[in-house]
């Protein structure tokens, strides 16, 4: 999940927990609403009509996900799967730069070097749990990827039956770049995507436009802008779902991926990531070159990781095993290595961009190191 800054800090003791330390229910209940909209500071709840709208309203920071956020959308989702008057649901975002560049890694980063890891297993539960919710639910769900969409942005606009992007869209599931891998479903949706690029866009964290998010399986339908508020209303007068999103989709511009899936399909086949970035450097193609030395900068531990994610995923039946592989990861990233922190640091707290990476590229793996990732158990499960 790649985030922003602020992760879950609703009161000096981290969120579900007292100051004596035990365990207390999640605040944040099923707002009341009075005639057809109830607001949170950062979510919008709506109804119009038979169309539920949820708008993330935290648009200075890129509608980042917090805890209360994640809260918020949950319930009002439980809500509305009950009701047989609404027929689908639209998750957008507020202002115009990003529909969710995904969570809060600065609040992560303080949470982590301050020992809570049950805050981080608390935050984790909650947003996964909203991702199956999402993939799973009764009635469409409509989202507006439109603008940056990263990380846990991905997590929510990824599992929508109807998944639309602009021209303005940017998707990415960039966490090898801070010594993480991808999480919120993203291995499923990348261990889905055709020939290898799911394993391509894991490992280098690159950004796809709205026409290479369609080809890979990201998106459904590209959607200009400015008809975005009119597909909406159409929606809210009653019009039929898809017939009204065919009536206002493009085509989009041209994406580059189609026209380098040679080299990534061959490279990105490898059965290792030494071998990848070998076979990269070996390539004619510049954007193969450039490949090679932008993942010799990356830590080797989330590749490696990452890798296998990508591959076991594609294995794996559903979304949920999926989610749950993640989550022993994340976990097993959080709580045993040092790369997470270090590559939090560099990028966003002093800003430095020069993470040392332990083990450093070009130094050599522990042997076990995929036995010690995937053989961690969560303390808590995620599911059960």
């Amino acid at each position: 999940m790649w985030i922003a800054h602020q992760f879950g800090r609703r009161s000096p003791y981290g969120c579900g927990t007292t100051p004596e330390g035990g365990r207390r229910p999640p605040s944040v209940a099923v707002p009341r609403y009075r005639g057809t909209v109830e607001s949170t500071p950062t979510v919008e709840i709506e109804q119009r009509g038979e169309i539920g709208i949820l708008t993330l309203q935290r648009p200075r920071a890129l509608n980042a996900l917090d805890l209360e956020m994640v809260e918020v959308l949950a319930a009002a989702l439980e809500r509305w799967e009950r009701d047989d008057s609404i027929r689908a649901v639209v998750l957008r975002g507020g202002g115009d730069r990003g529909f969710c560049a995904g969570g809060d890694v600065r609040g992560l980063y303080e949470t982590l070097i301050g020992d809570h890891p049950e805050q981080v297993e608390a935050f984790f539960r909650a947003e996964y749990a909203l991702n199956a919710r999402i993939a799973e639910y009764r009635h469409p769900i409509v989202a507006f990827a439109d603008g940056i969409t990263m990380g846990g942005g991905i997590g929510l606009a990824g599992h929508a039956s109807h998944r639309i992007v602009t021209e303005r869209s940017m998707l990415a599931m960039p966490e090898t770049r801070i010594g993480f891998t991808p999480d919120v479903g993203g291995s499923w949706l990348l261990g889905r995507a055709p020939g290898r690029v799911g394993e391509y866009l894991a490992l280098t964290g690159n950004t796809v436009g709205p026409a290479d998010a369609i080809a890979v399986g990201l998106a459904d339908h590209h959607v200009p802008s400015v008809r975005l508020e009119g597909l909406l209303s159409a929606l809210e007068d009653g019009a039929d779902l898809d017939s009204a999103i065919q009536a206002v989709a493009t085509e989009p511009a041209p994406g580059t991926l189609t026209g380098e899936r040679e080299w990534i399909d061959v490279a990105f086949a490898q059965p290792t990531v030494a071998e990848i970035v070998e076979a990269l450097r070996g390539r004619p193609e510049n954007a193969a070159r450039a490949t090679a030395a932008h993942l010799g900068t990356l830590p080797p531990t989330a590749l490696a990781v990452t890798l296998e994610a990508v591959r076991r995923a594609r294995k794996l039946p559903d979304l949920r095993a999926t989610l749950a592989q993640e989550y022993g990861l994340v976990l097993w990233f959080g709580t045993t290595q040092p790369d997470l922190v270090e590559g939090i640091r560099a990028q966003l707290v002093d800003k430095d961009r020069s993470p040392r990476w332990n083990p450093a590229p070009g130094q050599e793996l522990p042997a076990d190191l995929l036995d010690q990732a995937y053989g961690f158990t969560p303390p808590t499960p995620l599911w059960g």
